[in-house]
């Protein structure tokens, strides 16, 4: 545990009115070169989004068609008609990317696995890091552009399906997260640098509006282009 983070917590709407929240609902869209390359270039262009808050499901709506919506928890993934009848499923959906490489096609439940459990994280965070499990720790600060940032780095329990176990969130003056330092197998483990700005306030909780995931170089510099996964969110409610 971490002044920090508790700091980070409270800029960002603060703990105890996240623990009247059972729902968040969304609409976004989501773009850039890791989908082209794993065969979905533009599926995720202006979708609906469901998540709990006191467990890890997300779902997005459409979903590959105008008629299915997906359902992701950390062991099951499925694709689901609009009223909830199953079309496919999988269970330990993290396990059906053993062996990919970073060209390697994605099907349809590796699309909902992998944009589920990622969304999830980051409508989730940083009031995740209070829950049971989690490590975090102020490490040393860092300089971009003129900017010196406090950094966090956080140790995810193994129960929660994220990118990888351990990651590093960079603070603004604000006591906002403004990137996200972290490396995700299952999407090829690139060093990445995921960029977050334009925050809104959506039902008194701070949200980055604008993200961009950037390759990272070995010292800790990201490369502009290409972008691989760019979100911009229109509007989040938190109920």
């Amino acid at each position: 545990m971490s002044e920090l983070r508790d700091l980070v917590i409270d800029a960002h709407g603060g703990i105890a009115r996240w623990n009247k929240v059972k729902t968040i609902e969304g609409d976004m869209s989501i773009t850039g070169g890791l989908w082209a390359r794993r065969g979905w270039p533009a599926v995720l262009k202006n979708v609906h989004v469901t998540a709990a808050t006191g467990h890890q499901w997300i779902s997005y709506r459409p979903f590959i068609s105008t008629t299915t919506r997906s359902s992701c928890t950390p062991e099951h993934t499925a694709i689901e008609t609009l009223d909830g009848k199953p079309v496919k499923d999988r269970r330990n959906p993290r396990a059906a990317f053993d062996g990919h490489t970073v060209e390697t096609p994605w099907d349809d439940l590796n699309l909902a696995y992998f944009s589920g459990y990622a969304m999830w994280n980051y409508l989730t965070t940083p009031f995740i890091f209070a829950l049971p499990g989690f490590q975090t720790e102020e490490i040393e600060p860092w300089d971009e552009n003129g900017e010196k940032r406090q950094r966090l780095k956080v140790t995810f329990p193994d129960h929660i399906a994220t990118h990888c176990a351990e990651q590093v969130f960079h603070i603004n003056g604000e006591g906002l997260i403004c990137r996200m330092d972290y490396s995700a197998p299952v999407a090829g483990g690139a060093p990445t640098a995921h960029y977050l700005s334009d925050h809104r306030d959506f039902d008194g909780f701070k949200v980055a509006t604008k993200r961009q995931a950037l390759r990272r170089r070995a010292d800790g510099t990201a490369l502009p282009d290409p972008v691989f996964v760019a979100i911009d969110i229109a509007r989040l409610s938190f109920s």
